[in-house]
C-alpha cells in the first residue's frame, strides 16, 4: 500500500489540532488466562514478554503466546520512507546495532532512517546472543504474526506529534490486514497513546475503535476524555482506588464503562496492590509473574 498516501489524507484532520502532550521469577508456561470468566485483571504482555526477549520483537510475541497471553502490547513510529515500524524509542540506538551499522547517523532517529535500512539492524543482540539477527518488525510483519498466533493487541502510537498523519495511516494499515472488521473491533484490537489529541484524532477517524489515553488526567478532566477515549491507562504508582472508582463511574464513546489499564507492573506485590485497586487490566514485562500473583 502507499503510505504517503494515506499520510497525505490525514493532514487535513489534523491541521488546527495542538499538540497536548502530557524481581521477577522464571517464566513457566501455563494455560492462557481466561478474561471473560475471571474477575482478575487482563494481563498484557507489555512490548511482547520483554522481560524475557528483546522487546518488540516477533520473538517477544512468540514468548508470551508460549507463556499463555492472548494480550499483547506494541509501540508503532513511521521511517524516513513513510513505513509503520514497531518500535518504543524515537532512536534507534538502545536496541539495535545502528551505531555500528551506520556510524555517521548520529542521533539515530526512527525518522531518519527508510525501512530498507531499518532492516539491516540486528534487534536482538543487545538483550542475548540467543536472539542475535532479530528484526525491527514493520507493522504489517507484525499484525500478520500475532494474526496467526491469534493473539489481541494494545498498539501505542509512540510520539505521534512527530509523525503527522500517523493515526489515518495506522487504521489503513490495521484495516489492510483485517484488523477492523467487527470481531476485532469488539474485543481484539485498543489504541492508545500519552498525546490526547492523537488519541482524539483516532476516535474521529474511526469511531468503533476502542481507544486508551495514557497517563492520569485529574477526576475535574475525565468528562471532557470520556467523550473520546474508552481507557485511562495510568502509571501503576499513581493508581488509588478512588481513581479507578472515578473512572469506572463513566462511560467512554462506545458506551461502555471506562477501564483502567495500569503500567509496568513487573513485581508481584505492585501486581497485588494495583489488583485491589480495582484495575481492569495490568501491562508487565513478566505477565507471568503479574497472573500468578492476581490468581489470572
Amino acid at each position: 500500500m502507499s503510505m504517503r498516501r494515506a499520510v497525505a489524507a490525514a493532514t487535513g484532520v489534523l491541521l488546527g489540532m495542538s499538540v497536548l502532550t502530557l524481581t521477577a521469577s522464571p517464566a513457566q508456561a501455563a494455560p492462557r488466562q481466561d478474561t471473560k470468566s475471571n474477575k482478575s485483571p487482563v494481563t498484557v504482555a507489555h512490548r511482547g514478554a520483554s522481560g524475557y526477549a528483546p522487546e518488540n520483537t516477533l520473538a517477544a510475541v512468540s514468548k508470551a503466546d508460549k507463556l499463555g497471553f492472548d494480550w499483547v502490547e506494541n509501540d508503532v513510529q513511521r521511517t524516513k520512507d513513510g513505513e509503520l515500524v514497531v518500535m518504543h524509542d524515537t532512536t534507534l540506538s538502545r536496541t539495535t546495532n545502528a551505531e555500528s551499522l551506520y556510524p555517521k547517523r548520529s542521533p539515530w532517529k526512527v525518522s531518519d532512517f527508510t525501512a530498507k535500512e531499518i532492516s539491516r539492524l540486528d534487534a536482538g543482540s543487545w538483550f542475548s546472543d540467543d536472539y542475535a539477527g532479530e528484526k525491527v518488525p514493520t507493522l504489517e510483519q507484525y499484525l500478520r504474526h500475532i494474526t496467526k498466533s491469534g493473539q489481541k493487541l494494545l498498539l501505542e502510537l509512540k510520539a505521534p506529534e512527530l509523525y503527522p498523519g500517523v493515526e489515518a495511516q495506522t487504521l489503513r494499515e490495521l484495516r489492510s490486514e483485517g484488523w477492523l472488521d467487527s470481531s476485532h473491533l469488539k474485543s481484539k484490537l485498543v489504541i492508545q497513546s500519552f498525546n490526547a489529541n492523537s488519541v482524539r484524532t483516532t476516535h474521529v477517524l474511526n469511531s468503533g475503535v476502542k481507544t486508551g489515553f495514557l497517563g492520569n488526567p485529574k477526576v475535574s478532566e475525565l468528562d471532557s476524555y470520556a467523550q473520546f477515549t474508552d481507557q485511562i491507562n495510568p502509571t501503576h504508582s499513581t493508581v488509588t482506588k478512588d481513581y479507578v472508582k472515578a473512572v469506572h463511574a463513566r462511560k467512554g464513546p462506545l458506551g461502555k464503562q471506562m477501564q483502567v489499564f495500569t503500567w509496568t507492573v513487573n513485581d508481584a506485590s505492585t501486581a497485588r496492590t494495583v489488583d485491589k485497586a480495582g484495575v481492569d487490566g495490568i501491562i508487565s514485562n513478566f505477565p507471568d509473574v503479574v497472573r500468578d500473583a492476581t490468581g489470572g
